[in-house]
Order: C-alpha cells, then sequence, then structure tokens
C-alpha cells in the first residue's frame, strides 16, 4: 500500500534560507576581506541567521 504526500511549499515556517556567501557579501555590500572570512567560517553557503549574526560591516566615515 503507498501513500500520496502532498508537497509542501519552500516557504513553510521551520525552514531557513540558505544562502551563497558570495551573493549574500554583494547584497550586503560587504567588503573582499570579510567574504573571504565568512567563507571559511561558515562555507561557502549558510543560512541567514548565521551568517547575519557573524557579519560585521565596516562603517562609512565621511
Amino acid at each position: 500500500m503507498s501513500i500520496h504526500l502532498e508537497p509542501q511549499p519552500a516557504d513553510m515556517p521551520g525552514y531557513k534560507k540558505v544562502w551563497n556567501v558570495s551573493e549574500f557579501a554583494k547584497r550586503y555590500r560587504l567588503d573582499m576581506r570579510e567574504e573571504n572570512r565568512l567563507q571559511k567560517l561558515l562555507g561557502p553557503f549558510a543560512s541567514e541567521q548565521e551568517l547575519l549574526m557573524n557579519a560585521t560591516r565596516t562603517p562609512l566615515y565621511r
């Protein structure tokens, strides 16, 4: 006997958004050094929460 399961949409609660670290760095305007640090720390892909908690941006002073 088999059971038919309906596919669940990916935006359901409980799913984590996974980012490519390079794309995340471009979106949040991180410099190359910070991008490399994140890649060494987390690998090429990481959840949005991990990236936001570990990313640091240098302030843009005049």
